[in-house]
């Protein structure tokens, strides 16, 4: 990605996030045990705001993938919220179910409206490369009134990439997310980790994120442990504030969602997105 490419998207992000610049105390950070790897290479300087045209879409996306959505506004998250948000506060009997965005779209639908018909909005982190093959499911998720975020362009481990490498991931499904939507979303995930790395956070921070989202929940749905185990896992592990990681993309988590948003609500948890957790 050439320079004058990323400060382009660095400023039409800025613009699209600017009221997500917020940040949250009750929310919590943790660091990854890993070392942290090479330096992240210095920004590069800001050019004047211009009033350019959105970037054009790729040649592989769908011709549908230009249609306006309307996005929510952001609400200011609460002060002091961390770079990493791990959990949210625990003396609110709120939690977030957020998913991997990939997979079988007709499986992402069928979890989208189960969780509508419970009243419940998700956190959604697609993969760019997902959105390419899939233009129709921001606009699906955004109708709903769930969550939309970025889990990167490929799904690559980050860890194992150099700084720029990591930039190009992060910045072409916001890239993505930008051109479907008008915005790259609240939330960053990083692939292949639990945690961000310091390298991982400064590259999302140049891409235009001020937070990226872990959590403290896995029950490892996609290791299709069937809905009945996946259901005894999570609701087992999951307390006030937890941030629970979940995957489209498996019949399994589809089919227990409803007894998942029902053993919940007898435990007096309700699901709500990310940012609604952290504000």
């Amino acid at each position: 990605m050439n320079a004058d490419r990323r400060t382009v998207l660095r400023s039409a992000a800025g613009l699209a996030t600017a009221a997500a610049l917020g940040a949250l105390s009750a929310c919590s950070a943790a660091e990854p045990p890993a070392a942290e790897g090479p330096a992240s290479p210095p920004p590069l300087p800001s050019a004047a705001p211009t009033a350019s045209a959105p970037p054009s879409p790729s040649p592989s996306a769908s011709p549908t993938a230009t249609r306006p959505v309307v996005v929510p506004a952001f609400a200011p998250l609460a002060p002091g919220t961390p770079a990493e948000v791990v959990n949210g506060p625990r003396n609110r009997p709120e939690i977030a179910l957020t998913f991997h965005g990939e997979g079988d779209p007709a499986q992402a639908t069928a979890l989208l409206e189960r969780a509508e018909q419970h009243g419940v909005k998700l956190t959604v982190l697609a993969v760019g490369r997902w959105l390419d093959q899939q233009p129709q499911m921001a606009e699906r998720i955004l109708r709903g009134g769930h969550e939309l975020g970025n889990h990167t362009q490929n799904h690559r481990d980050l860890n194992a990439l150099t700084p720029d490498q990591v930039h190009a991931e992060i910045a072409e499904c916001a890239e993505r997310l930008q051109r479907l939507t008008g915005s790259i979303g609240r939330w960053f995930r990083p692939s292949a980790a639990q945690y961000a790395s310091k390298v991982v956070r400064e590259q999302a921070r140049l891409v235009g994120y001020e937070h990226c989202l872990s959590f403290d929940v896995d029950p490892h749905d996609y290791t299709d442990p069937g809905a009945d185990l996946l259901q005894r896992r999570l609701l087992r592990t999951v307390r006030s504030g937890s941030v629970v990681a979940l995957h489209m993309g498996h019949q399994g988590t589809v089919d227990a969602l409803p007894g998942l948003l029902d053993g919940l609500h007898r435990m007096g948890l309700q699901p709500v997105t990310a940012s609604q957790l952290c504000t």
